[in-house]
Formats: structure tokens, sequence, C-alpha cells
């Protein structure tokens, strides 16, 4: 609550219109600003309406009231902007609170928040008739987004339309006083949704050993004991999931320092209102081995809806010296969609789960757990969801609404409207029927609580992927964009960079201009404008997409394309198919090629032993970063001709060298951020800049991206590493939609230029 100002006397009556722009609607706005009103003796009201918040105030402060909103604005609330108009002042005696006004909207919902500490402390309350209540909320917390239908945000546009507010709550949600004042999602156990097993049950079941599916906020989870080896094995088992790493979800922050290391920063993160999961550093043998197989590092979060809180306490009390640690995976067999819906749940997770816990509030809008990671001092997102979708990127100035379509891998979509640019949540790879439908549903939601309809679309070039075909049957003018100048222009677009940019896209692959898979790449960029400077030398890509599932035949490939096929047979002697390979390509064999620095880690990777196979993407490249200790560069480990850098000397010599896998990685990485500065700051010198972007998948290496930028700025260069968007494919589409709008405007501006001219 916003403390009472003290009155200034003998000021002139004035009456100001303010328009106040952001995620202003579902935090507490007009409560606050009522009751700042009422502590200022100033009159008039409040309302939300399509654009944000409209607010009229008179009275002798009220040319304070401005930048009090801005000293004193609710915790969730984010303001971009307040445009004031002086009126004739109007009279009155009361500031009110009106009812919403619907039209075209410019305003966005807020992103959802982990309870406060006032409804933590009312569910723990025996005298709070919250008490024990798995939906307690108000306006400085709770489902936000995804209960969200459309906008304005009022409660008839919510999951929560269906559930009339008993006497109690419609007094809470009506009294200025109250923390509830026009909570939308405002409930009790007399008036509210029901969860639909005593939580007691699902701690106990939990403690057995089973596996429950648990509904939330955004969507199921699927839990298990963490500490229980049997139990993360069946999950494994069920799941389809080998040995990707699970997230272990916590009851509080010190459970957190038991089993982890965290910095200040990595606890701030986990301590947020946005509650994402966090790797950090994991303590040795404090959880089953099982839970993130051959990593150092670990994801963790903290219980952030009641129901996880309840289910926390439940646990302490069946075992209270024990603190309880939970897988908490989302609930997604067979790499399909998150589940959400109860039918979806009954028919989706009943061979996976022992027991599937729902309740009966729908989810409006599915969303994945967010995954950060600091990455040079600075949070950085592996997986950008629940807590941050649709916190917009300001892209600077105005332009056309476009929408990307992503990636076929990690896909999101971005939606452009006005200067903002709106990445939904992560829907994932669209390699399925469900997957898809998630894809347009996520795009057509986005669109509705914008009140967009995009002009144009902006797609991938390569020819094959599903989210080109989307893109095409939008019916709309497509803007193809190259996968690695997407990954530059995400980059370029949130830090709003101007004039010349030289990008270093280090990616996995993606489709070239050329044809060929591209991966490691050398971007100029200025505008619409830009050219392909450089890459990494290419390789071999025995086997196509099978080189990335089994990196012993990247091994292989770098070995033969440095001249020393003999190397491969003396490290792997009993690998049949290994001989076989170095066999068919010295006689001549001319698979695809790759200038993919994500492949070169993988030949690294089986060099050194780490892995030859991958149960997963980027497993081969995190366990190799997991072994780095102290990164050292090798001499005449890369050379730089004519744009092309070459880490073929780098890859023989760890061959030639019986060394461990932990000199290997402390090389390679060394090596690896020596030769990529030297060939970034050559780049741009050339070009005449001192910005360098620096995106792809690669850039969730941590000693890679923190490596790289530190050593250029050591040259004198200004790095930029991608903050609001995964620098992974997670990104692509905020990339392409930015790109395209550049490209979209210029040939405007042009046609412009000659209509003049003629």
């Amino acid at each position: 609550m916003a403390p009472a100002l003290a009155r200034k006397t003998e000021s002139p009556i004035r009456r100001l219109r303010l328009r106040v722009r952001g995620a202003v609607q579902g935090v507490g706005f007009r409560p606050f600003a009522y009751r700042l009103a009422r502590s200022m003796r100033l009159s008039g009201f409040v309302l939300n309406d399509s654009a944000g918040v409209l607010i009229e105030i008179e009275g002798e402060d009220a040319g304070r009231f401005p930048d009090a909103i801005r000293t004193y604005a609710p915790p969730l609330a984010r303001i971009d902007s307040i445009d004031v108009v002086e009126l004739a002042p109007a009279g009155g005696e009361r500031f009110e609170i009106l009812e919403s006004l619907g039209g075209k909207s410019v305003t966005r919902i807020s992103a959802d928040a982990a309870s406060c500490a006032e409804c933590r402390r009312e569910l723990t309350d025996p005298a709070s008739r919250f008490f024990g209540y798995p939906f307690v909320n108000c306006t400085h917390c709770g489902p936000r987004f995804t209960i969200t239908w459309s906008l304005p945000y009022d409660r008839a546009q919510t999951s929560m339309a269906s559930f009339p507010m008993c006497r109690a709550c419609a007094a809470d949600y009506v009294d200025p006083e109250n923390r509830r004042f026009h909570a939308e999602p405002v409930a009790c156990p007399d008036c509210g949704p029901r969860l639909s097993h005593p939580i007691e049950d699902v701690a106990a079941r939990l403690e057995e050993g089973a596996i429950v599916a648990l509904k939330g906020i955004g969507g199921f989870h699927l839990l298990c004991d963490a500490r229980n080896d049997a139990a993360v094995a069946r999950l494994r088992q069920r799941k389809a999931r080998d040995q990707k790493p699970f997230a272990v979800m916590l009851r509080h922050i010190e459970a957190a320092r038991q089993l982890a290391t965290p910095t200040e920063a990595e606890e701030a993160l986990l301590l947020s209102p946005a509650s994402p999961i966090v790797v950090v550093e994991a303590r040795a043998g404090a959880l089953s081995n099982l839970v993130a197989p051959g990593l150092r590092r670990i994801g963790l979060m903290l219980a952030y809806a009641p129901v996880h809180h309840l289910l926390f306490a439940a646990f302490s009390r069946l075992s209270p010296h024990c603190p309880a640690a939970l897988v908490a995976t989302s609930a997604n067999p067979g790499g399909e969609p998150l589940v959400a819906d109860n039918g979806d749940a009954a028919r989706r997770l009943a061979d996976i789960a022992d027991l599937i816990v729902t309740h009966d509030r729908d989810i409006a809008v599915r969303a994945d757990d967010s995954v950060l990671q600091m990455i040079d001092g600075a949070p950085a997102f592996i997986r950008r969801a629940r807590g941050f979708v649709p916190e917009p990127v300001d892209l600077g100035s105005d332009g056309p609404s476009v929408i990307g379509t992503g990636a076929d891998l990690k896909n999101t979509v971005c939606v452009t409207r006005g200067r903002e640019a709106f990445l939904s949540q992560h829907v994932g790879g669209l390699d399925n029927a469900e997957a898809i439908r998630f894809q347009r549903d996520a795009m057509t939601h986005l669109c509705s609580i914008l009140d967009v309809k995009p002009e144009f679309a902006a797609c991938d070039l390569h020819p094959d992927f599903r989210s080109v075909r989307m893109a095409e049957g939008l019916n709309l003018p497509v803007v193809p964009v190259q996968h690695h100048l997407a990954h530059i222009a995400a980059v370029a677009a949130e830090h709003r960079l101007q004039g010349p940019v030289l990008g270093l896209a280090l990616d996995g692959q993606g489709f070239g201009t050329d044809g060929t898979s591209w991966g490691g790449e050398m971007l100029a960029v200025e505008g619409p404008h830009w050219h392909r400077a450089g890459s990494l030398w290419p390789l071999p890509l025995p086997g196509g997409d099978r080189a990335a599932r089994e990196p012993w035949r990247m091994g292989v490939a770098v070995l033969q394309a440095a001249g020393r096929a003999d190397l491969a047979r003396r490290l792997w002697p009993d690998h049949s198919d290994v001989v076989q390979l170095t066999t068919m390509l010295e006689r001549g064999m001319r698979p695809p090629v790759t200038s993919s620095l994500g492949r070169l880690f993988d030949a690294a990777a089986a060099i050194s032993g780490v892995r030859l196979v991958q149960a997963y993407e980027g497993q081969a490249a995190m366990a190799f970063e997991a072994l780095v200790g102290a990164p050292r560069c090798l001499a005449g480990g890369y050379s730089i001709a004519n744009g092309t850098l070459d880490f073929r000397p780098l890859i023989l010599r760890l061959a030639e060298q019986e060394i461990c896998g932990s000199d290997v990685a402390d090389l390679f990485h060394g090596t690896l951020i020596a030769g990529l500065a030297d060939w970034a700051a050559g780049g741009a010198a050339g070009l005449g800049t001192r910005q360098i972007a620096l995106g792809g998948g690669c850039m969730m290496n941590r000693v890679l991206a923190a490596g790289l930028a530190q050593a250029l700025r050591e040259r004198g260069f200004v790095p930029h590493l991608p903050r609001l968007a995964p620098s992974n494919d997670g990104g692509i589409a905020l990339g392409q939609a930015a790109y395209a709008r550049q490209v979209i405007m210029n040939e405007h501006a042009s046609m412009e230029e000659n209509r003049t001219c003629a």
C-alpha cells in the first residue's frame, strides 16, 4: 500500500487525465491508484480499458500523482509510459473505480507470479478462511496469463468466470483496503476451484515412491521423490526419457542451499516472482544420480503455487528430519506438448503416473516452467515460458505487425505490435500433430490477447520445416529469414543495436543460402542488409542427421579431414562402424558438409571419450562442458584465412595426445574462445564496428559464452549476449519477426522514394 504523501497547501486545483501503458492489468493497479488518490485527497476515477489503465485525478496535489505512480507502483506492474493531459476541473469529492471498457486492445496481460508471502502466511494460518486452500491468491500473486482468454483482464474473461464469488470473497473484492480488491482470481473453499485429492494422500503416495501427475498453474507436472533411485528410474522408463536431466522442486531457499551451491544472483532468480527453474552447481550425492546423469549442474525451482506449498508441508509432517526434494518435470509423454487439460491427462498420462491429481479451474493457456542460468554475470534463458510470457521486447520504434513462426525445434512464435515484440511460451519440437496444434493455438491466442491481425509472416529458409508451412498457410506475404541471421537479428533487436553489427552465430545446424548446412557463421548485418563474412571450416557430415545423434561419426570425419583417419582406428579399435566409415571416406565417399560449431563440439567430445552416442540433443556438449576446470589455449590450435576459421589442428592434437577428458575439455574450450575472439576481432575491424552480437545454441555453454564475451571486451569490442530470449532456437521467432520488419519498412521506404523521384 502506498504511504500517505504530505499535502502541499495553497496550490491551484488541477485535473489531469493519465494514460498508463504497460503490464498494468491484473496486478492490482486500480486499487493501488484508488488508495494513492485517497491518501493524496484527490477525486476522480480509474478504470481498465483496451489501452491499459485510464485515470483522471483532481485536486491540489494532482501534479505530483504521476511521479507517485512510478515510485509506488505494485510489485508486479511494469509501466512503459504515462501520458498526461491537462483538463478543466470538474469538481467531485470521491475517487472511484469504474467498470472496464472494451475496444481494440493495445495493453497486455502480466505473467503468472509465485505465491506472495502474505498468501503463504494465510495458507498456514488456521484462523484464515484460506487455511489449507490450494488456490489462494491476491493482486500481488497467482495466475494471470495462463487463465486469461482475452482482454481487458476481468474475471469474466478468465477461467474463473465459472466460479461466482461467495459473500466473503465479494466483500474482499470491493473493499479498497483489502489485498484482494479487484483481484480477478479471488476465491476461497466456499466458492472456488477444488483439488481432486487430499494433499495428505498425494504426499503419502510420493513418500511410497509413486509417480504423481499434478495439475498446477500452466499444466501438469510429473512428480516423484528425487532421492529415490527406483522412483526416478521408473519415471525415466515410463516417460521414455533415458538420460535427459530432470528439474527438482524444493520447498524453500534453505533446501536449495542443502542440495546445491547457488550464488547470490542465482538465489535472487529462484526467489523472484517468476519462480523459474535455475541451473546451479549441485552438491555431490545430495540427490539420486539418475536426476541429472553425468552433469555437475542441476535445475532447481522453488514451490511457486499454493498446492506446492501444501504438498511440501504435508511432506514435512511425514518426514520432519528429511527435507523433501521432488523431481518436477513437464508432463508431456513421447515428446508431445505439455498436458494441461483434465481429459487429456486421463488419456495421455495414465500409463506414466500412478496417481493423477486434477482441479476444476481450466488452464486457458498452457505454459512450461521457464529455465534460466547465469552467464557472464547476468541471467540467460534456456527456455522462456511461465513467469515471463507475455512480457514484450521493446524494438525501439513502430513498424508493421509481423508474425514469426520460428524453427522446428524448440519452437516459439513471435508477434509484433507497434514497437513491441511478443514471444510466445515454449512450444517445443514440431514433430507430431499435437505440437503443431499447440503452435497454432499459441499463435491464435497471442494475436487474440494483443488484438492484432498480422500483416506479414516470417519464417525459416528450410524447405521442409513445418514452421515454414505454417507461415505459408497464413495467407500473408511471407519473408524468409536465414536461420543464423535470425539468431543474430534476435540479439540485435533486444539490444536495439544500430549501424553495422558483426554477428557470430554459433549453432548446431541450419539451412544456408547455398543449400548446405551452416552453424558456425560470421555475419555482417546492417538493418535489412547482410552477408556471410566468414564461417568455420566445413567438415564432412557423414550420415547427415545421424551425425548429430552419433558424435563418433563427427570424430571420424574431422580426423579424416585433417588427413589422419588412422587415428580414428586407434581411438576406437573395437568399433566396427568406425572402421567401415573410415574406409568409405578414404575411398572417396563425399558426405554433405557443415560449418556447424555444434558438430565440432560433438567431434571433440567423442575424441575425449565423453560421448560416442547422444541420448538427447546437446548431451555430448553438456557433458564436455561439465569437465572444464581452467580453459587454456593450445598454441597453433587454429588458423584463420580468407574469413575461414579452421580448428582441425586442435582436433588433431587432441587425438594425438594421450590426455584425460578434463584436460581435453580445458584445451578445447580455451582454444575455441581464443580462435573465435581473434576471428571476430578481424571481422569487426574490417566492418568498422565495435558491436558484436553472439547468438546460437552454443551460447548456452557458459564457459564458451562468458569466455568469448570477456576475450572480446579485452580486445576493445562490445559483445552482446541474448538476455530476453533464449540463444537457442527458442529465440529464432523473435529474430525472424524483427528482421522481416526491417526488410518490409526498407522496401516501403524505397517505394516512397521512387514515387517521390518520379
